[in-house]
């Protein structure tokens, strides 16, 4: 092999490392345990200064007092990196268990690497992605295949999947069960998208059968047509579908309230968990609450007697009052109602009468989002500003972070049957920890948004408690502003059906990879391969930086630092591809 092809196939080999033009870190496994200092150590129950200590595998191993802090200091055995928060609250990562990512099929309303590098600046540190709006949707053993496969080693957060009901996919639903969906989801009216038909009466009844027994979730978008007309609105706002009222007028809370007790009609024939999706009408919570009473005499021993529901960070922020006029921003369904409901919402919140919140991140392009409320995408997106946003709220209601910890973390997780990995600083648990300033604000604004199109009903809004540090299983995913290396997420699906998404995708590399070298060797001869052709992948905002920030101060107790290893932040991919390439060059020659 000549000079000329070795230097072409040695370059192939270093863009072999990246993935749609971003650079990705070579994964290493760091030997040493972490513990992770704060004064303030959220859980549900309390606030106490202390640590948690993580193992080399990324699971918490012991959660301990400042007094037992030191004395564990003292007796250490081992290699111990510290990380000390100060003040910082140590929180554990929220879990969202409501996001719309939209790839395949949709990438260019939202993907993986936006979506999950916008959880993580959010404290996100786990997301389920629903079974609409990708092509195709999450009906089928092989359509969850085939989304998982774009998903894999795109991802900056751990991410699990929902599937979906809709008409004649019954008999996928175990397959998809034992593939690893963490429930299902369906629609009792329009979904708004053609391939995610919604289910009527008679297939209800079907589903309800296939599924008992199977001890898995089914939550559905509660809304339900009951009558085409409504006198929500009169007069001659009604006709103009530039004002928000028209709009809300279109989905009273008579909807979700039939919806809501449709369902509940069937709970006394099965034992399916049943969750309601992004709760809008207070009315809604006291017909829950009656069907999981009479579930719970019945003895129905499961969570809440198997009868859940959440609502969400705009309908707890954003009132209709509030909507002017064309900004289709804030169009959702259902709708965002009055400051009454919202209140009383907020009650639901304080009593415990609610169950988990999370985002409903339903984004789109902005061509979708017109002045006319009627015609445009009903989608709020806002992953990035969950945790921000509900404490904003909570706290002006006296609320602390342990009710934070307990609505958008170990609620989220425990309805998705992940309350023994994730959702709360617990020995045993994955180590996934936010450093959260309550004290601090921020501005929202389009220059600090990750997820792909900077579309928001809270653009330059002021919000309180702002996010610090991100980790996931114990790797630091996001500091200060920038997403940390390269994506260290995980796929939360069964071992067997993660291991043929890892072959398909390694293959499809594998074939990449041998069509780029048989084509650069056959070119090589003439020229050398062109480094112009690296491009950055839209949106993608990706830096490596020290792990440590102003705010953190990150000890090694051995006193030791290896900075050799370091990638300088400043130092762009082509740039390290370009010094590899002359690196290789020189050793070459010599």
């Amino acid at each position: 092999m000549s000079l000329i092809q070795t230097l072409a196939t040695i370059t192939l080999l270093v863009l072999a490392n990246y993935t749609n033009g971003r650079w990705v870190d070579v994964k290493s496994e760091d030997s040493e345990k972490q513990l992770f200092l704060s004064r303030r150590v959220v859980t549900e129950s309390a606030e106490f200064d202390g640590g948690v200590l993580v193992d080399e595998k990324g699971t918490i191993e012991g959660v301990f007092t400042r007094n037992a802090v030191d004395t564990f200091l003292t007796s250490k055995t081992s290699n111990v990196k510290i990380i000390d928060g100060g003040d910082l609250a140590l929180m554990a990562g929220v879990v969202d268990s409501h996001v719309h990512v939209n790839e395949p099929g949709r990438t260019s309303w939202e993907g993986y690497v936006t979506a999950t590098q916008a959880a993580a600046a959010g404290g996100i540190t786990t997301v389920i992605d629903m079974p609409l709006n990708s092509i195709p949707p999450t009906t089928t053993v092989e359509n969850l295949r085939v989304k998982a496969s774009a998903a894999k080693e795109e991802v900056f957060v751990d991410v699990g999947f929902w599937g979906g009901i809709v008409p004649g996919n019954e008999m996928e639903l175990h397959d998809l069960i034992r593939a690893g969906v963490v429930g299902f989801k369906g629609f009792l009216a329009d979904s708004g998208v053609a391939e995610f038909p919604n289910v009527n009466q008679i297939e209800l009844g079907t589903i309800f059968s296939v599924l008992n027994g199977t001890g898995t979730v089914l939550a559905f978008h509660a809304e339900l047509e009951i009558n085409e007309t409504n006198t929500q609105c009169e007069g001659f706002d009604c006709t103009d579908p530039h004002l928000y009222s028209t709009y809300l007028a279109t989905h009273p809370p008579e909807m979700e309230e039939a919806a809501v007790s449709l369902i509940a009609s069937y709970l006394p024939t099965t034992d399916v968990h049943v969750h309601i999706v992004h709760v809008s009408a207070a009315g809604v919570v006291p017909i829950l609450e009656k069907a999981r009473l009479e579930r719970i005499h019945a003895g129905n021993k499961g969570w809440r007697g198997g009868v859940t529901a959440e609502t969400c960070h705009h309908y707890l922020t954003l009132s209709s009052e509030q909507i002017p006029a064309g900004h289709s921003e804030y169009k959702c369904s259902p709708p965002i109602r009055n400051n009454t409901n919202k209140q009383q919402l907020w009650e639901y919140i304080k009593d415990h009468r609610l169950d988990l919140v999370a985002s409903d991140h339903s984004p789109s392009v902005a061509a979708l989002k017109s002045s006319n409320f009627l015609e445009s995408w009903g989608g709020i997106s806002s992953v990035q500003f969950g945790l921000s946003l509900f404490w904003t709220q909570a706290k002006a209601r006296g609320f602390k972070l342990g009710d934070v910890s307990h609505y958008l973390s170990a609620g989220p997780a425990q309805l998705c049957g992940l309350q023994n990995r994730k959702g709360a600083i617990r020995p045993g648990l994955d180590a996934d920890l936010v450093f959260f300033d309550p004290n601090a604000s921020f501005v929202v604004t389009p220059d600090i948004i990750f997820y792909k199109n900077k579309i928001s009903p809270y653009m330059n809004r002021v919000l309180n408690g702002k996010v610090i540090q991100t980790y996931v299983r114990g790797q630091l995913v996001y500091a200060d502003g920038q997403i940390i290396g390269g994506p260290k997420g995980q796929l939360l699906l069964k071992d067997e059906m993660n291991t043929t998404i890892t072959l398909e995708v390694k293959k499809s590399k594998e074939d990449i990879k041998k069509l780029s070298l048989s084509k650069a060797t056959a070119t090589s001869t003439t020229e050398n391969p062109s480094l112009s052709t690296i491009k950055s992948k839209e949106n993608c905002k990706m830096s490596k930086i020290e792990p440590s920030s102003k705010l953190l101060k990150e000890v090694d107790i051995k006193k030791e630092t290896d900075k050799d290893s370091e990638v300088n932040s400043a130092e762009s991919p082509r740039s390290l591809v370009l010094s590899l390439i002359l690196q290789s060059l020189f050793i070459l020659l010599n």
